[in-house]
């Protein structure tokens, strides 16, 4: 069984044991238990389809056997699982970890060259992938070293469909994986809290994608972390919109994780860019939780169907993987009556390092560090800063990554000997704990010497009633050696630059207004929905 013994989680491993006061061996035991405690409650629910837990349960048992068996592969190995949200994300994801595969999510939208890179540096043997995404597949299988392919089509867990054509010869339909799992026997293996689950590589923004190691032990202690925050759950009886892509770590841990072990029920929905579906499809459910990032909530607040949505049961709203506009939070709360909880974390951290909880939220901050979860403020020369000073935030605990997947030299830059990640994010710690992210570090802008967060710049523009969205970047200044430019999207065509630049003057000093304003259309994102600030320096 593949795991990591790493010297600077000593830690982290005391703070496991605290939160692991039942003794679990592995994830695998708290699966198990939901699916046997919630058999006929749905679990997942899909383009119409409901999954209990008890299918849950049969469909990753035939998965992992399938793995284990006609597959090839052993505990260790790596599957690459290439899907969006459907049912069978949980049912392969799930299977993985009853096997002890190690699962290496990947982005649908990847580029051949994301790809390449992604299945090479994992090392993985195997993967499951939409079969729209097979012609791609098929061109670069060559320079992988995965020898088998699972295809499956949207509708296999309503109808299994036939299986497309392909120059691949070993490809097996999911259905006839779980067919063949069916008629194998399973020896599930032994796993252990240090067992690693899961490669989450990183954006890949900057440099190379990184493959984040997680365990078993991390995901079980952020999901216990976060339950332990928002303690309003009742098992058994929530339904949570599932918008976020399973293959991100805030989905991941939101979905497959949290909500499984306290058997609530997710609705998947395979593309939250569809708005028009997305609505048809949730004012059909008595949600009680929704996850989201600020440009969804934007577009759902500005969707002419969105007094259609029956959100009259929704108790608990959570933002992450972005900053949350404090407008828009407001907003939300007048439409949805639900204050937003707004958390922060990284693919490092297996999503959260800290937390606003249910009735005690403060808009405009991540809350405070999660339990078990230590946090510190350092200057460039790594010395703490005091209370109230800008620093770049560093965090230890239970969640946080064991390495970069066979990158030392990139695992000692981030984690210190002490356990310390270094987050890359500049934050304000106030005296009731609470935490405020400026920024990230490098999109600090730096005008006549003075820093300019871009957050702040945003916060601001997007408080004008006709900005929908906006991101702030820095250009090359003769004088002033960067200035500001903002790119806005608005929904008032007459809108003008002098106009932004007054409001934004009302609220912000000199320096910090932004000198150039350009409107565009949609603002360049990630598949997750993050403002890329990258492309728009570029």
């Amino acid at each position: 069984m593949t795991q990591l013994h790493s010297p600077n989680h000593v830690y982290a491993r005391q703070m496991l044991d605290e939160l692991n006061t039942d003794g679990y061996a592995s994830l695998v035991e708290l699966f198990t238990l939901a699916c046997e405690t919630y058999a006929d409650r749905p679990a997942f629910n899909c383009l119409g389809q409901t999954m209990t837990f008890a299918e849950l349960d049969k469909y990753t048992r035939d998965f992992a056997a399938y793995l284990l068996g006609d597959c090839g592969l052993v505990a260790g190995d790596r599957l690459a699982v290439q899907l969006p949200n459907l049912n069978q994300y949980p049912v392969v994801a799930w299977g993985a970890i009853r096997a002890g595969v190690i699962l290496v999510n990947t982005n649908p939208l990847y580029t051949e060259r994301e790809l390449v890179h992604q299945f090479n540096d994992s090392g993985a043997k195997a993967l499951v992938v939409l079969s729209d995404l097979l012609p791609v597949v098929e061109k670069i299988l060559p320079q992988t070293g995965i020898e088998k392919v699972v295809v499956t089509h949207a509708m296999d867990m309503i109808q299994a469909q036939a299986a497309p054509e392909s120059a691949i010869s070993n490809l097996i339909t999911l259905p006839e994986a779980l067919n063949s799992g069916e008629q194998a026997s399973f020896t599930p293996p032994t796993l252990t809290m240090q067992s690693i689950l899961v490669l989450q590589y990183t954006g890949g923004t900057t440099g190379v994608a990184k493959g984040a190691v997680l365990t078993h032990g991390n995901f079980f202690s952020c999901s216990k972390q976060v339950e332990k925050s928002a303690d309003i759950f009742e098992n058994g009886n929530e339904i949570f919109i599932a918008p976020l892509p399973l293959y991100h770590v805030y989905g991941f841990n939101t979905y497959l994780m949290g909500m499984i072990f306290r058997g609530g029920q997710s609705v998947l929905i395979p593309n939250p860019r569809d708005l028009d579906g997305m609505i048809q499809t949730i004012k059909h459910f008595k949600f009680t939780g929704f996850a989201g990032i600020n440009t969804l909530f934007v577009s759902m607040l500005n969707h002419p169907n969105i007094n259609e949505v029956d959100f009259s049961a929704l108790k608990f709203t959570v933002s992450g993987g972005a900053a949350l506009v404090m407008d828009v939070a407001s907003q939300w709360e007048t439409l949805t009556g639900c204050r937003i909880c707004e958390g922060y974390g990284l693919s490092e951290s297996s999503a959260t390092v800290s937390f606003n909880r249910p009735n005690f939220q403060q808009l405009g901050t991540i809350g405070e560090p999660t339990i078990g979860t230590q946090v510190k403020l350092v200057d460039d020369a790594g010395v703490e800063v005091p209370q109230g000073q800008e620093g770049e935030l560093l965090a230890r605990g239970p969640q946080m990554l064991q390495a970069y997947w066979n990158r030392p030299e990139a695992t000692a830059e981030a984690i210190d000997e002490e356990g310390w990640f270094k987050t890359g994010d500049i934050a304000v710690q106030q005296e009731d704990g609470y935490l405020r992210i400026v920024d990230r570090k490098k999109d600090m802008i730096i005008v006549s010497g003075f820093n300019v967060y871009p957050n702040e710049i945003e916060d601001v523009a997007g408080g004008h009633p006709n900005i929908l969205e906006c991101a702030a970047v820095g250009v090359m200044d003769d004088k002033s050696g960067e200035a500001v430019k903002l790119f806005a999207v608005s929904n008032d065509p007459q809108l003008d630059s002098k106009t932004i630049r007054d409001y934004c003057r009302q609220h912000l000093t000199g320096y910090k207004v932004p000198k150039h304003v350009e409107f565009l259309e949609e603002l360049p994102k990630s598949n997750v929905g993050k403002i890329l600030r990258r492309e728009l320096r570029e």
